[in-house]
C-alpha cells in the first residue's frame, strides 16, 4: 500500500477526531476498513484510494461479499467508504464521490426480545413492597407493563398525568404529542398505594409533583429505573436481556397474544407509523407457531 495512502488515512481519522470527537474504538473501525480497502486496490488495480472509481469499489464490496462478510459487516464498510470520500471531495482531492449509487445491503430487522407472562409476573412480583422503595418499584413495573410507556414517559410522570377516576395516564411523547392509555385495575392499585403509603415518606416533606421520586424525594432518572430493574430481574431469576424497553416489547406482543387490534396497539404505543408497531406482530406469530409446535398432536 502506497505511503500517500496510509497519509490521507491518518488525515482523515485526525478530522473526525476534531470535528466529532469519536472514540478511539469507532476511528479505529474507519482506519481499519480504509486499510482493507486501500490493500486490496494495490494488490488487485494497482490503484490508490484516491484513484478508485465506482466499479473498483463495488469489486472490492463484492469481493467481501464473496468472502461471506455479513451484511451488517458490509453496511458498516460502506459507511466509513462514502463517509471517507465525501471528506475527500470537500478537500478537493478527487472531483467525484464514487461511492455515489452505492446501496448500502438491506438489513433484517433483529425481532425485539419479549419475556414470556410468566416471566413478566416473576418480575412484577420481585420487589418487596413492605419497604417505601420496594412499593415505589412495585408501581413503577405495574405502571410500565400496564400502559406500554417509554422509559422517559415514565420517569417523567407527573402526579395531575394520572386519573384515578378515569383509570387512565396522559403520556407526553416524543414531539410532546400527548395521548391517554389505559391503566388497568392492578397498576392503578398499586398505583393508589404507593401515593397513600410510601410517596410522603420519601419525599419527607418536601413538595414535589413527581409521581415517581427516589429515596431523597427527587424525580426518577432513565438510569436508575434501568438499574432497578435489572435488580429486581435478577432477584426474579430472569437470565434474559432486561431493559426498561423489554416490558414495553412485552406489553405489545401479550396484547396482539390476546387478540388486540395493530391500530389499537399503535395508539397505545404512540406510534406515529404502523410499519413500526408491525414489527411486533411478527414477535406474536413467532409465539404462536411455538405453542402450536408444543401443544398441537400434530404440530
Amino acid at each position: 500500500m502506497a505511503n500517500r495512502d496510509s497519509a490521507i488515512i491518518d488525515e482523515f481519522c485526525d478530522a473526525l477526531w476534531l470535528e466529532d470527537g469519536l472514540a478511539r474504538n469507532t476511528l479505529d473501525s474507519y482506519r481499519r476498513d480504509l486499510l482493507q480497502l486501500a490493500a486490496w486496490l494495490a494488490d488487485r488495480h494497482g490503484k490508490t484510494l484516491l484513484a478508485a472509481d465506482h466499479a473498483d469499489l463495488l469489486g472490492f464490496l463484492a469481493f467481501k461479499v464473496r468472502g461471506r462478510a455479513k451484511a451488517t459487516t458490509t453496511s458498516r464498510q460502506l459507511s466509513s467508504l462514502k463517509r471517507f470520500y465525501r471528506y475527500c471531495l470537500r478537500q478537493g482531492r478527487i472531483k467525484a464521490d464514487p461511492t455515489l449509487r452505492i446501496d448500502a445491503p438491506k438489513l433484517p430487522r433483529p425481532l425485539p426480545k419479549s419475556l414470556t407472562e410468566e416471566d413478566v409476573e416473576s418480575l412484577l412480583n420481585a420487589p418487596r413492597v413492605e419497604q417505601a422503595l420496594g412499593l415505589r418499584d412495585k408501581a413503577m413495573l405495574e405502571t410500565l407493563y400496564a400502559s406500554g410507556l417509554r422509559v422517559s414517559e415514565l420517569v417523567a410522570l407527573k402526579l395531575s398525568q394520572v386519573s384515578q377516576d378515569m383509570g387512565v395516564v396522559r403520556a407526553l411523547g416524543k414531539g410532546s404529542k400527548e395521548r391517554l392509555v389505559p391503566l388497568g385495575e392492578e397498576a392503578l392499585a398499586w398505583i393508589r398505594r404507593y401515593v397513600r403509603e410510601a410517596r410522603p415518606g420519601l419525599l419527607a416533606g418536601r413538595a414535589s409533583d413527581d409521581l415517581f421520586v427516589t429515596a431523597r424525594g427527587g424525580a426518577m432518572t432513565r438510569q436508575m429505573f434501568w438499574h432497578l430493574l435489572r435488580r429486581h430481574a435478577a432477584q426474579a431469576g430472569l437470565r434474559k436481556p432486561m431493559s426498561p424497553h423489554t416490558l414495553r416489547h412485552a406489553f405489545a406482543t401479550h396484547l396482539l397474544n390476546h387478540g388486540a387490534d395493530l391500530r389499537v396497539v399503535q395508539l397505545l404505543l404512540g406510534h406515529s407509523d404502523i410499519s413500526t408497531t408491525q414489527i411486533y406482530t411478527h414477535v406474536a406469530r413467532e409465539l404462536l407457531k411455538q405453542l402450536h409446535a408444543k401443544h398441537h398432536p400434530r404440530g
